[in-house]
């Protein structure tokens, strides 16, 4: 089983991935893709591999071209007690002090504790994890230790879904905490769970702080006032409240939620691929700065590269001759 909402009629694995803390599927008839943490016994808390395979899934959804969606999400229930969870930040359990560990071969199993189905992952052990960085991690699966330094690395993922040139939609079945709240703050989109849906912001609790897009990016989302009172007093939102707050879409029910998901990237995809990669990017350039505009301007580079008149400067240089724009005229 995958997930107990994963319809395996929709989905089929990606081929040449050797996850063992996410998996990745691609939708059978819609060019979308589904990432899913898969650690529900620890509310898929997210540990170094976990940050280094879920970096290598973006990259590879980013490079298919008939790919025009992807799906983050949290696989679940939890074997433990039958909790959801889309994400509950870094595994507080192997943070040292200079970041996340790797673990040295398979970790034990988290002790067992006694819960109820919307048990606070604050007692899971779990925190944001989302100080720092490092560098930006390039292969699949590790999981070996092969990286010796602890990581912080998880805020060059949010850069990734920042920039991947195509909608990240966040799926949030369950809860999204610490860190996992940033990134569903740094998806483009926001699908919750009205039934178990939580939203908490737990950084002041263990001494760690996202000071870029999951406290910042977030007061634009929903005020200054509103995004203070998020980290500062640490309350719960449920799925409805968290979309009047305007940091999720739509609550729908629990059942749905991966079908609703899923019509999304359908209708999605069925605009143009270079206005939906242009609108991402002029969204994000008012709070991405010189980078987004970097960003904006290298696609809109590649457009003019598709004009006749960039293939008569092009060609000119190349025969050597000066180029003629003479036809070309001065649009306004």
């Amino acid at each position: 089983m995958v997930s107990e909402l994963f319809d395996p009629d929709a989905w089929e694995p990606v081929d040449d991935t050797d996850f063992r803390d996410l998996t990745y599927h691609r939708a059978r008839e819609v060019g979308a893709v589904r990432i899913a943490f898969d650690r529900p016994e620890v509310r898929n808390a997210f540990r170094p591999e976990t940050v280094d395979e879920l970096s290598a899934a973006l990259d590879h959804a980013k490079r298919q071209t008939d790919v025009g969606c992807v799906l983050l999400t949290g696989n679940g229930p939890s074997p433990k007690d039958g909790g959801w969870a889309f994400c509950s930040g870094g595994d507080q359990r192997i943070r040292g002090d200079a970041g996340y560990e790797y673990s040295e071969g398979e970790r034990s199993a988290p002790s067992e504790r006694a819960s109820g189905e919307q048990r606070d992952p604050r007692a899971d052990a779990t925190d944001s994890g989302t100080s720092g960085s490092g560098e930006h991690a390039t292969g699949g699966a590790a999981g070996s230790g092969e990286h010796a330094a602890p990581r912080l690395h998880i805020l060059e993922v949010q850069r990734q879904i920042r920039h991947i040139p195509k909608p990240v939609v966040a799926v949030v079945p369950g809860w999204a905490v610490g860190g996992g709240h940033s990134l569903h703050v740094v998806c483009d989109m926001t699908l919750a769970s009205a039934e178990h849906a939580k939203f908490l912001q737990t950084d002041p609790d263990v001494a760690s702080f996202d000071a870029g897009f999951g406290s910042a990016y977030l007061a634009h989302q929903i005020g200054q006032k509103k995004a203070r009172e998020v980290f500062f007093l640490g309350k719960t939102y449920d799925a409805e409240e968290a979309a009047e707050m305007g940091m999720v879409n739509e609550a729908v029910p629990h059942e749905q939620l991966e079908a609703r998901a899923l019509e999304w990237a359908e209708e999605m995809l069925d605009k143009s691929p270079t206005a939906m990669r242009m609108l991402k990017y002029a969204f994000n350039l008012d709070t991405d700065g010189l980078v987004g505009q970097q960003v904006f301007a290298g696609e809109a580079t590649r457009l003019g590269y598709m004009t006749d008149e960039a293939k008569e400067g092009r060609d000119a240089f190349n025969e050597g001759r000066e180029p003629d724009f003479s036809e070309f005229p001065w649009h306004y």
